[in-house]
């Protein structure tokens, strides 16, 4: 049975224009006014039974009208005195996330715009380079992380949590709207836009209230964007809820993309009508498809065909693709933190022949279970490659001593041939050393930019969320070999050695000559004059408009 998008949607556009406008009324007009919680949990579902509608009338009074401040409060400006305009930059604190929109901040303050970026305490270090890099444009805004009680004191960044405390994360966060409401009012010159990751669509509702603009930043590609806005616009569902082999297809999207109930995004899979922590996480996304703009980390040449159908939901322009977003030549040894054994890694890759060796990384989310562990490295070692293998280790909310062990003699036994190292590595920096021949990937956005920035080929295991809509399209570009699919998978040994062995054969040439014409195509893309260069710039005249 096939449970499309179409079908869901019937008997949800019952509200009228008056209900449609309830996220945006306090934002035009009258006086700004801090809400509850629980207000702010409730306003936003009205917004997208008429969306359409919505849309054209919050956008017509944000651009015409601005909220009136209390007597107190001093005027609001348009820009900082002396510099470009004023953007408030706010990033989901999980490492795939912020790592692509930090990037994102340092193109914008090159072209001018002077920043202020939100994190909160714990991750304050990872703002380091790009405060030293821009000391005078980008300054930081740091918030206690509220508390919430899923959430273990101490912990910021959902890459110290399973997957599944996303949606804590999601809520706990939005305890930040009064804050920042009350810093804007008292800033001299506030900000005139937020850019704000997908996971905190509720920022569309406070940019709303406070008269300005907000554009979401999808750190995932634009089909990946295509089926998240297409699940949460139309709450596909399946016929029988026993059955996770139930193909969930979207025909409003290009080449529909058809996927089993378990392959869909666990976010939207945990969803239940009514619970409050489940419809503030609906609403947030469902509020990023009423924002006023659309930032993509992905290049035209790569998934255009989704990228106008994102346009064309949108019904305007305001969409930017602007990737591949990543760091400076010099800074690839220390994106996303830093440590004692990268020159190691790198000095022994210095020793190796070109395109001789496979690296194996699961981002900074996944932690394989000891099972998994144990098949990888029996499939290295029969395979006889080259490898550098990427181990995350266990965090709080994985079961001690049954996930990342590496098997007992596996390091004496490769000695020479390959490096293990656990933790963080400079990823984009071994990607582009020439010894590098392939990635086997969980086919997180931000590693598949790299891989194909560096002209590296992909052996796909999706594990969960976007990672099954971003190997789909790696497939279709003939960019990716498959491997496996989901988290709870077990490898075969002998199949993973075939395969290894494979990437470093002439039997991948074309695949090879392939991402080498995208890696190309990416450089051009972000150089000057590229489609993603003309994008940024045409991005920042948007952000600087009065």
């Amino acid at each position: 049975m096939v449970a499309t998008g179409d079908e869901a949607i019937s008997g949800e556009m019952a509200a009228t224009d008056d209900e449609a406008l309830v996220g945006c009324r306090c934002g035009a007009v009258g006086n700004i006014r801090l809400l509850p919680r629980s207000v702010l949990i409730t306003i936003y579902q009205p917004i997208f039974f008429n969306y359409e509608k919505s849309f054209d009338k919050c956008t017509r009074r944000t651009e015409t009208t601005r909220p009136t401040l209390t007597n107190s409060s001093p005027p609001l400006t348009m820009e900082v005195s002396g510099t470009g305009a004023h953007v408030l930059i706010f990033p989901y604190p999980a490492q795939g996330h912020m790592l692509a929109l930090f990037d994102l901040t340092h193109q914008l303050a090159t072209r001018g715009l002077s920043i202020t970026i939100l994190v909160t305490p714990k991750n304050v270090p990872q703002l380091t380079p790009l405060l030293s890099a821009h000391p005078t444009t980008i300054k930081s805004f740091v918030l206690p992380f509220p508390y919430h009680p899923s959430i273990p004191s101490g912990v910021e960044n959902a890459s110290d949590l399973p997957f599944s405390a996303f949606n804590d994360m999601m809520v706990a966060l939005g305890d930040l709207y009064n804050p920042i409401l009350e810093w804007f009012l008292n800033h001299p010159s506030p900000p005139v836009a937020i850019i704000s990751d997908l996971f905190l669509g509720w920022t569309h509702n406070l940019a709303c209230q406070l008269g300005i603009h907000r554009y979401v930043f999808s750190p995932t590609g634009a089909l990946g964007l295509s089926v998240i806005n297409s699940l949460w616009r139309f709450l596909p569902k399946r016929d029988d809820p026993t059955n996770d082999n139930t193909l969930i297809s979207f025909p409003n999207i290009p080449n529909c993309p058809t996927f089993p109930w378990w392959q869909v995004s666990p976010v939207y899979r945990s969803y239940v009508e009514g619970d409050p922590t489940t419809e503030f996480v609906k609403d947030g996304l469902r509020a990023n498809m009423v924002s006023w703009g659309v930032i993509i980390n992905s290049f035209r040449e790569l998934d255009q065909i989704y990228f106008d159908h994102i346009k064309a939901e949108s019904g305007h322009d305001r969409v930017f693709s602007v990737g591949p977003l990543l760091p400076s030549s010099k800074n690839t040894t220390e994106r996303g933190g830093s440590s004692s054994s990268s020159s190691d890694v790198l000095s022994w890759l210095n020793t190796c022949a070109a395109h001789t060796v496979v690296f194996i990384s699961f981002g900074s989310q996944f932690v394989l279970t000891n099972k998994q562990m144990e098949e990888i490295a029996l499939g290295l070692e029969r395979s006889g490659v080259k490898f550098v293998w990427a181990v995350k280790e266990p965090t709080g909310g994985h079961a001690v001593g049954a996930y990342g062990k590496i098997p007992d003699g596996f390091e004496d036994r490769v000695a020479g041939r390959g490096v293990v190292v656990r933790g963080w590595v400079p990823q984009v920096a071994i990607l582009n050393h020439r010894a590098v021949v392939a990635l086997l990937t969980h086919c997180g956005w931000n590693s598949i930019m790299e891989a194909l920035m560096a002209g590296v080929l992909m052996l796909t295991w999706p594990m969960s969320a976007d990672n099954f809509s971003n190997a789909m399209l790696l497939h279709q570009m003939k960019v990716g070999l498959k491997a496996y699919e989901g988290v709870d998978t077990v490898p075969d040994s002998g199949e993973l050695a075939r395969l290894f062995r494979k990437l470093v054969s002439e039997e991948t040439r074309v695949e090879r000559k392939r991402v080498t014409e995208f890696a190309i195509a990416a450089k051009e893309a972000v150089g000057e004059g590229g489609s993603s260069w003309k994008d940024l710039d045409q991005l920042v005249l948007n952000l600087s408009h009065k």
